[in-house]
This record gives C-alpha cells, sequence and structure tokens, in this order.
C-alpha cells in the first residue's frame, strides 16, 4: 500500500513530524507503540525502515511518525526530501511493543525521537481512570524535548502521570534534571517492583537501563525495549 505526505513540521533541529494518509483504506489499524515499515527503490536496491507510529489510532486513515535526518543514511534523506502529496511505499505496521492486557503501572523511557511510540501509548491510552503512567525523556538540549508541551499538559491534566525530562548538555538557564536517563530511574521507579519498564532509544541506553533493571529486582518479563543504533 502506498502512504501519501499530507504535512511535516520541524519539532526540533533537524527533527520533523510527518502526517501521512493511506488513501486506500478508510481507516488505518494499528496498535499504539507499534511501527509502520517503509519501502523505497534506492539505487536498483530496495530498501527497508522501520519506524515506530507517534500517533494514536484513529477513525480516520492517518498515522504520524517523529523521524531525525540521518545524513549518512539511505531513506531518511529521502523523507525530508518529500513534499505534501509524495507518496511512498508501507506495510501494515507491526510490533510487540505494546501495552499488557490487561496493563499495569508502567515506566517509560526514551531517548531522542526513541519518544515516538510513548506519544502513541499516552495519546491512546492514558485517561482518568488508566494505570499510572511516569515518562523519563532524555535528550542533549532543551531545544530536543519533542512534544514538551503534550506532556507537559497531560502531567497537569492527570495526576497519575509523571513526566520527567532530562538533558545531557543542558544551559546555565537550565532548571530540571540532568545527566542520562539511567540517573533517574530510581526516582521514577522508588521501591515498586511490579510495573513494567518500556525502553526506547539508542542500543547503549537500552543495554545500560536492562542491566540497572535487573540488578534492581525486575524480572525480564517486565522490561520491555526497542533499539536502534
Amino acid at each position: 500500500m502506498e502512504a501519501k505526505l499530507i504535512e511535516t513540521t520541524e519539532i526540533a533541529p533537524e527533527v520533523r513530524h510527518f502526517v501521512f494518509e493511506v488513501p486506500e483504506v478508510g481507516r488505518f489499524t494499528f496498535v499504539p507503540g507499534q511501527f509502520v515499515s517503509m519501502n523505497q527503490v534506492i539505487n536498483e536496491k530496495k530498501i527497508t525502515r522501520a519506524y515506530s507510529i507517534a500517533s494514536a489510532p484513529s477513525e480516520s486513515n492517518r498515522f504520524e511518525l517523529c523521524l531525525n535526518l540521518v545524513h549518512e543514511g539511505l531513506l531518511s534523506p529521502r523523507l525530508f526530501q518529500m513534499r505534501p502529496g509524495d507518496t511512498i511505499e508501507i506495510r501494515r505496521p507491526l510490533g510487540m511493543f505494546v501495552l499488557r492486557n490487561p496493563p499495569r503501572d508502567s515506566i517509560l523511557i526514551a531517548t531522542g525521537t526513541g519518544i515516538a511510540p510513548f506519544r502513541s501509548i499516552l495519546k491512546a491510552q492514558l485517561h482518568e481512570k488508566s494505570q499510572a503512567f511516569t515518562l523519563i525523556f532524555g535528550v542533549r538540549h532543551e531545544s530536543h524535548l519533542m512534544y514538551r508541551a503534550e506532556f507537559e499538559e497531560m502531567a497537569r491534566q492527570f495526576p497519575h502521570f509523571r513526566f520527567l525530562p532530562t538533558l545531557s548538555r543542558p544551559t546555565a538557564s537550565w532548571t530540571g534534571r540532568s545527566g542520562h536517563v539511567q540517573m533517574h530511574l530510581g526516582e521514577a521507579i522508588g521501591e515498586r517492583r511490579d510495573v513494567d519498564v518500556f525502553l526506547c532509544g539508542l542500543k547503549l541506553m537500552v543495554d545500560d537501563v536492562r542491566n540497572i533493571l535487573k540488578d534492581m529486582g525486575f524480572d525480564r518479563k517486565q522490561i520491555l525495549f526497542e533499539k536502534y543504533d
């Protein structure tokens, strides 16, 4: 099937929010946390890349992505060159990086564009009677806190949602948390060991946090992750 680009918005330096629609379906179905694969022939070779969906499911045929420009990458530069109306081949959404059923209180840990599946999950699942969520979001600079206003509004609206942004390269004016996400696991988790922990981001972060969680007493079945280089 094909997805048609509707619009893009620059939400951080070299990071864009993409809105696509799938004309051949009336409703584009997926589970929050899943990814969509995009295909394009480049230099006579078919290139496929998987990207986490950043929007909640709806009654429409649209979906949203949060992508950063990888200059040496094969597909992302092409995506950043797309204009509204351009199309790209996609596969139906897949992936098991989703909330359990029944869902439990969850800790969500993201770095960079790893925030995408958590935006989807929170927009779809966070409500007055939902389980509790804590989101630790780590980036280098304050300008890269994608969707910050949305998460801050969620935290104001829902007392059982905590938003913990942290910067690894803060300026003197930053008054929030500093350092890598690993430094804030204790604050986010406390003494609880009955929660699920979801990790999405660079391989180094994901592997490090998984080891820390295992040392804290978490069972591997409580730790769900997606990672990329």
